[in-house]
């Protein structure tokens, strides 16, 4: 795959995002980030020219020949994406585990540990997905679903509104259980394309789709069952 998307642009975020609770204490979530370093590295290593926008995760990517930008909170990815897509990019790959809630009215002080109970008032985030074709309307997007069960008659319902409302190209549906990964990359024209049981597995399926497609030419007609 040397060479497969050489000059094409690619935008990659991964990582988990934080929301401020108080001024030292941040909600966040489990996500290591490892799934986007890999096509990040797959990627650049097949010609694309990669920027990744990576969060705070444990083990940070070191490679050379990728753009790395950090970021730590929900709004620092938000304004990451909006200043990135005024450049041109020819696919996006939206892996980062973004909030889903927010603090209604995050404390400016930190919080007593004294106190005997605390309630926390949360509210949704808006959905940086449903942003990313109104920022940049004519790049390739694929968008991301995790779920703690997913299964090939679960994915319609569960896909649905990244094809209808972020409007992405392609979706990977993934599911890490018990030490156990599965994937799925979705078109919505033509279903699954392609299931993998791993990491590296799924990105090579999705390099391979993307060398097919062009990243962004008409879909082929035969879908790609497996590598």
């Amino acid at each position: 795959m040397k060479g497969a998307l050489k000059n094409k642009k690619i935008l990659i975020t991964c990582g988990p995002t934080w929301v401020p609770i108080d001024n030292t204490r941040v909600m966040s979530n489990i996500s290591t980030g490892q799934l986007g370093q890999i096509f990040a590295e797959d990627f650049g290593k097949a010609g694309g020219e990669v920027t990744l926008l990576e969060g705070p995760v444990r083990f940070p990517c070191s490679s050379k020949k990728i753009t790395i930008r950090k970021f730590s909170f929900y709004d620092e990815l938000v304004a990451l994406l909006r200043e990135e897509l005024k450049k041109k990019y020819d696919v996006i790959i939206h892996a980062a585990a973004v909030a889903d809630y927010k603090l209604k009215k995050p404390f400016t002080q930190k919080i007593s540990s004294t106190k005997k109970s605390l309630t926390l008032e949360l509210i949704p985030t808006a959905k940086i997905i449903h942003l990313i074709k109104k920022w940049n309307p004519d790049v390739f997007l694929v968008g991301f679903k995790l779920e703690s069960k997913i299964t090939p008659e679960l994915l319609s319902s569960k896909t649905r509104d990244l094809f209808l409302k972020a409007h992405c190209d392609l979706v990977i549906a993934n599911a890490f259980s018990r030490g156990q990964y599965k994937g799925y990359i979705i078109s919505e024209k033509d279903g699954i394309l392609a299931q993998a049981g791993s990491r590296p597995e799924i990105a090579a399926s999705l390099l391979k789709i993307l060398k097919q497609r062009g990243c962004g030419l008409p879909p082929a007609r035969e879908p790609i069952k497996s590598l």
